[in-house]
C-alpha cells in the first residue's frame, strides 16, 4: 500500500480505515486494493468500500482481549500487517459492459446538460460512452454505483428540484459523477438516458449486478435494442 490508513473504531463490531478524505481516483483505487488483500487473507471479515474508507465488520468473539490490548487493538495490527504483504498475483478488474438508450423519454436532461456543457447533445453522448468507469462505491439504495471517471467536460450540477420518481435504470449525472438507479427512486440528478438491464434483484445470487470495484463502460443502442434486451431482462 502506498500509505497506511487511519483506523477508528465506528462500534464494538466495526472498525473504520480512512485512507483520504476527498472524491478521488486515486485514493478509491487504494481503497479497493486494500479491499482484495483482506478479502484473500484475512477470512471472516464483511468488507464494505466506500469512497475513501473501508468498513470491516468483524465477530468480537473470534478477537477477545489478551495482553491487555482490545479486539480492535489486535485486529489493527492484523489489517495493516496484511495490507503491508505484497500481492501475490493481483486479479483483474471485472469489465461490465452497460448498454444505454441515450435521449427522449429515457434521458430528459440530456439536453439541458448539452447546454450547461456548450456541447452539442452528440457531443455528450459520445463523451459519456467513450469514458472508462470504476464503481467507487454501492450505496445510496440497493445496487446504485457511484462511479468514479466521468470526463471533466460533463460536469453538471444536480437539478434543483428533485424528481420524485426516477425509472429505474437510469443512467444519470450528478456533479463530477454518474450512477445509475437501480429501482425507481426518488433523485435530483440529471437523466441522460436508461439501461433495459436489471441492476438489482433481491432473489437471486448475486443481487447485484455491479460490485465495488468493477469497471463500466456505457454503449449507446437504440429504441428497438433496448426494448429487446428489456423484454429478456423481465423476470
Amino acid at each position: 500500500m502506498s500509505s497506511t490508513p487511519q483506523c477508528e473504531a465506528m462500534a464494538e463490531d466495526a472498525l473504520l480505515l480512512r485512507f483520504g478524505d476527498a472524491i478521488d481516483v486515486a485514493i478509491n483505487a487504494q481503497v479497493h486494493a486494500a479491499a482484495r488483500r483482506l478479502h484473500a487473507r484475512c477470512p471472516g471479515l464483511e468488507i464494505v468500500p466506500a469512497y475513501a474508507s473501508l468498513l470491516l465488520r468483524f465477530d468480537p468473539a473470534q478477537w477477545p482481549a489478551r495482553e491487555g490490548r482490545s479486539p480492535h487493538e489486535q485486529l489493527i495490527d492484523t489489517v495493516l500487517a496484511a495490507l503491508q504483504q505484497a500481492d501475490q498475483e493481483r486479479e483483474a478488474d471485472r469489465q461490465v459492459d452497460i448498454p444505454v438508450l441515450y435521449g427522449g423519454e429515457c434521458g430528459p436532461d440530456l439536453a439541458e446538460v448539452a447546454i450547461l456543457t456548450a456541447l452539442s447533445v452528440e457531443q455528450v453522448i459520445a463523451r459519456h460512452a467513450a469514458a472508462s468507469y470504476r464503481v467507487a462505491m454501492l450505496g445510496f439504495a440497493p445496487g446504485f454505483p457511484y462511479l468514479l471517471g466521468l470526463d471533466p467536460g460533463l460536469a453538471t450540477p444536480r437539478r434543483h428540484d428533485p424528481r420524485q420518481r426516477v425509472p429505474a435504470g437510469s443512467v444519470a449525472i450528478g456533479g463530477s459523477q454518474t450512477g445509475i438507479y437501480p429501482a425507481e427512486l426518488p433523485g435530483g440528478w440529471r437523466l441522460i438516458g436508461r439501461t433495459p438491464l436489471r441492476l438489482f434483484h433481491v432473489d437471486a445470487p448475486t443481487p447485484s449486478l455491479l460490485r465495488p470495484g468493477d469497471r463500466v463502460r456505457f454503449q449507446p443502442i437504440d429504441a428497438a435494442t433496448f426494448e429487446r434486451l428489456a423484454g429478456a431482462a423481465t423476470p
